[in-house]
């Protein structure tokens, strides 16, 4: 059985990650990190050296990140990494949703769900089905491979025809928390005007620039989670062309995943940028450039930086920030 641990964590508590799956290995070895704020924990050897079902050591694990980190969880339970994540998405905070590894629970678990339920089905997908009448995953499971295919591709059409019969083959890999920054931006009311939100991903850029720079680091992904009036969320990621902690090339790619969104009239109520793949600047290759902008650039921002040190985090600002 696989657990899909959720905690709840802020983007100033992400860095808690690690001692997270550090406990949860004192249950099982085998426990994969999602950061920002989620663990995958195979468990099946645990049960045979516990002794215990899957529920009661969800519980155990529950108890110890709350007694040792006072972070609260909500847990799903499940035969394999999909099926989890999806009870975990589905679960009451707090609570342990377990989705008994059988075809008919599994089945009764999926089948009512809309398909834009499934992991990797977003807004173009599921319009596509839906147009089809495939507006359920119990509806998607019944159609031919064949015919999810044609409506889509060899690969998304296989890879859709097994999700719908909650099929994953995706094995939990152990691994350690990958390194990584986060920063939000609240607004004080719904927010529709788009200048007033890449002003927020500037400085969130600014930011997280500063805080990489100041500890000798590089990112190589960036990724932008906008959450709605109605709490719901959108999260979107992209790879950088080269790993840089420079604000400029950060801001650039945050503009680039704001606009994709397409947002136009979306009432946003907060705004979250996360630096991935976090790795020493000193290891990182880096393209040279004939270029004498982007030496200037750098020099600026190096200068920049040590007026920060001096007087404060407020002390430069990006233009637009301080108007």
């Amino acid at each position: 059985m696989i657990l899909c641990i959720r905690f709840r964590l802020g983007a100033e508590r992400e860095a808690l990650l690690p001692e997270l799956a550090r406990l949860a290995e004192d249950v099982s070895p085998v426990v994969q990190a999602v950061p920002p704020d989620t663990l995958l924990v195979d468990v099946r050897g645990a049960l045979r050296y516990f002794g215990q079902d899957a529920e009661r050591l969800a519980s155990v694990l529950r108890v110890r990140a709350l007694a040792h980190t006072g972070t609260a969880c909500t847990i799903g339970v499940a035969g394999n990494p999909l099926l989890a994540r999806m009870a975990a998405r589905q679960a009451e905070p707090g609570t342990t949703l377990l989705v008994p590894d059988t075809p008919e629970a599994v089945a009764g678990f999926l089948h009512p769900r809309p398909v834009v339920a499934l992991p990797g089905v977003g807004p173009g997908t599921a319009r596509t089905l839906c147009a089809y009448g495939l507006d359920t995953v119990g509806r998607l499971a019944a159609a031919p491979l064949g015919t999810l295919q044609r409506l889509t591709t060899a690969r998304t059409g296989r890879e859709l025809h097994e999700k719908a019969r909650g099929i994953d083959r995706t094995p939990v890999v152990r691994n350690a928390a990958a390194q990584s920054l986060a920063a939000e931006r609240l607004f004080g009311r719904d927010e529709l005007d788009r200048d007033s939100q890449r002003r927020a991903l500037l400085s969130l850029t600014t930011e997280l620039g500063l805080r990489m720079r100041g500890t000798d680091q590089v990112t190589r992904a960036l990724a932008l989670t906008v959450r709605y009036a109605d709490r719901s969320t959108t999260t979107r990621s992209r790879t950088l062309p080269e790993p840089t902690a420079h604000t400029t090339a950060l801001t650039a790619t945050a503009y680039a995943l704001h606009d994709a969104l397409g947002l136009q009239r979306a009432r946003v109520r907060a705004l979250a940028l996360r630096a991935e793949g976090l790795t020493p600047a000193e290891h990182a290759a880096h393209q040279l450039t004939f270029d004498p902008t982007d030496e200037k650039l750098h020099r600026l921002e190096a200068a920049a930086d040590r007026a920060r040190a001096r007087f404060g985090p407020g002390a430069v600002l990006p233009g637009t920030l301080a108007a």
